[in-house]
């Protein structure tokens, strides 16, 4: 089962590697059946989309990418030409397609019509009115990256669980360490 707690699939699609900057980051998209769970599971595709190890290095890069875009979009930075380059080269290809079936909708779509949908969600994410809204999970040990739509823009974490939660207990412990310091005494 993959997370989609990011509030935009190409954010879940990118949070695929997850604990990026640490020593042993968690690779997801570990496979082809992987890939392709991925796509039935965040609603690229409502059935199955037969991946090959092909698709599955295409995939990796084309995240890669956007996570790129993604970073340079919240430091301010000018994008990286060969990322920008890979998404809009994945976005000219035909995407997954939406079909009216008797009991309603149904999306059907092979590995790079799913990845050309991830590339046109990534340019109308990052040049749409919620690009102002990503930000980077604060737990030092996450890198996924959010749409804030918190009141006042103040959520500092990617979900409650589980970085919610360890943000907050690490605060109390350090609080409740401080309080427990013994004082130096004067002589």
């Amino acid at each position: 089962m993959h997370v989609f707690k990011c509030g935009h699939p190409v954010l879940d699609f990118v949070g695929t590697l997850r604990a990026r900057r640490t020593a042993e980051p968690v690779e997801v998209l570990t496979s082809p059946e992987s890939l392709n769970a991925w796509f039935r599971e965040s609603g690229i595709a409502d059935g199955d989309t037969p991946c090959a190890p092909a698709d599955l290095e295409h995939a990796v890069a084309l995240r890669e990418a956007i996570y790129l875009l993604i970073v340079a979009r919240l430091a301010g930075d000018v994008y990286d030409a060969d990322a920008l380059m890979l998404v809009n080269d994945r976005a000219r290809t035909p995407s997954a397609i939406p079909q009216l079936t008797p009991t309603g909708r149904r999306i059907e779509a092979t590995a790079p019509q799913a990845l050309s949908s991830i590339a046109r969600q990534t340019i109308q994410l990052l040049g749409g009115p919620d690009a102002a809204l990503l930000k980077e999970c604060s737990r030092p040990e996450c890198t996924q990256v959010y749409v804030d739509r918190s009141h006042g823009s103040r959520r500092e974490w990617c979900a409650m669980d589980p970085c919610g939660n360890r943000v907050k207990a690490a605060a109390y412990r350090a609080r409740k360490r401080r309080s427990e310091a013994p004082t130096a005494q004067a002589h």
